[in-house]
């Protein structure tokens, strides 16, 4: 495919989304199941006017998914509900932690039992594989700032912070490779990678996000004519908290995450003690139906008073287009004879075996209902942040075989992850909705 085509491919894409979007709105399945299946028609699999080489672009392709997670991670940072109390979070952290362990342990049992994989290579697929997605997965996460629904929450928080403990595990299965050091016994694997990268990337990013409240409040407060590029603003606090986490080799994405779950906890804090100067807190529109396709747009009311809330709504359409375009790729990466047994085998083992037990022995003992554990267990989609993973991986020396035969796992699982999923979102969301009764929290 030439320069014109691919823009007219594109182009034509983004006609067709925006002139078309109360219709895609009810269609029974999620867009990245269009936009997956027009990049199978122009790829290998049909057409062969397009393919994209994800072992030859993967340095490309490692940038593109590293930025689109990271304004993921940001968007859903913001959305967080306020207050965080240990009640709400209680779960997520679990599934974050305990649950990441589990399915990382499964997915290399399987790795290495029934592919032969090396235990490294099984310990970094299960990295790989193991986090839930930021980008793909909007359907079933937070909607808007005020959404105060548990299971949206649930999700959407668990997807922020297992971007992040997940790392651990892919360096384990580097050092395992030969192609990271773990240090005498694993000694600087866990005082580095697993204790000092994530204590500090929390930190980096809760300091840098209370910092920024503070001096957008006080610059407000100062002249309430001053005039803050919201958009500017987040775009710059993510950059600058990855770069401070990458000089101080901590995780960028937990850091992301929580820089801004504080920067939106510290304003609503700031705006509910500053009542003297007569700010009421901005109120959100979000589309009242639970069958959008992606992200609802934020509206604001009146003008955002906070950073937080002004810049997500360019963050929501920076995350639809990425989507689109990614998913065009993984399209474009298919081939028919991608479809072996062992990557269609190891993608149903995650949904219906590792999925659903990582997410019952986390939430084993938790006050969350059975019906919510179900839901959880089933929407632990995959996408973006395991090309990430993968592309990250192979930039860091792995060996080509071993390259090929990973893309191949991660893109299937991936592929099938888009079509499960997103066929089974609206449904079972709708029945979810309508039969539930609210649980006082996990």
């Amino acid at each position: 495919m030439n320069t014109a085509e691919w823009f007219l491919l594109v182009g034509g894409i983004l006609l067709v989304r925006g002139l078309s979007a109360s219709l895609f709105r009810h269609l029974p399945v999620t867009p990245a199941i269009v936009y997956l299946l027009a990049g199978l028609l122009v790829g290998p699999t049909v057409l062969n006017v397009f393919h994209f080489n994800p072992l030859k672009e993967s340095g490309l392709l490692e940038t593109l998914t590293e930025v689109v997670v990271l304004i993921s991670l940001f968007s859903a940072g913001v959305k967080m509900p306020a207050p965080v109390t240990f009640a709400r979070w209680r779960a997520p952290v679990l599934l974050a932690s305990v649950s990441m362990v589990v399915s990382v342990g499964l997915i290399a049992a399987y790795a290495y039992f029934l592919l032969g994989l090396p235990l490294g290579a099984g310990i970094l697929l299960g990295g790989i594989l193991s986090p839930t997605d930021p980008v793909l997965a909007t359907d079933v996460q937070t909607r808007h700032p005020d959404d105060r629904d548990q299971f949206r929450f649930t999700l959407t928080c668990e997807a922020g912070m297992n971007d992040g403990s997940a790392f651990p595990f892919v360096m384990l299965g580097l050092g395992l490779l030969g192609l990271h050091d773990l240090g005498e016994m694993g000694v600087q694997w866990v005082l580095v990678d697993v204790l000092w990268a994530t204590v500090a990337g929390i930190a980096i990013g809760a300091v840098a996000g209370v910092a920024l409240a503070h001096v957008g409040r006080a610059l407000r407060s100062h002249s309430p004519q001053h005039e803050l590029m919201n958009d500017f603003l987040g775009l710059g606090l993510i950059g600058v908290v990855y770069g401070l986490c990458l000089l101080a080799h901590a995780w960028g994405f937990l850091a992301v995450f929580f820089a801004a779950v504080a920067l939106r906890q510290t304003e609503l804090k700031l705006i509910d003690r500053d009542t003297a100067a007569d700010v009421a807190r901005p109120v959100l529109q979000a589309q009242p139906t639970p069958a959008d396709d992606a992200l609802p747009v934020s509206v604001p009311a009146q003008l955002p008073l906070t950073i937080s809330e002004g810049s997500l709504v360019f963050k929501e359409h920076l995350e639809r287009l990425s989507e689109l375009m990614l998913v065009l790729l993984i399209g474009g990466a298919m081939f028919v004879n991608s479809w072996s047994w062992q990557a269609v085998a190891l993608a149903l083992y995650l949904f219906v075996v590792v999925r659903p037990v990582s997410v019952l022995v986390g939430l084993a003992g938790t006050r969350s209902s059975w019906r919510m554990r179900g839901m959880v267990g089933w929407f632990g989609v995959r996408g973006i942040g395991s090309l990430y993973y993968l592309m990250f991986a192979i930039q860091h020396g792995l060996p080509e075989p071993l390259a090929l035969e990973l893309i191949q796992l991660t893109l299937i699982a991936v592929t099938l992850s888009i079509f499960v999923h997103g066929t089974s979102v609206k449904p079972l969301m709708s029945s979810f909705w309508k039969t539930r009764k609210l649980p006082p929290g996990p």
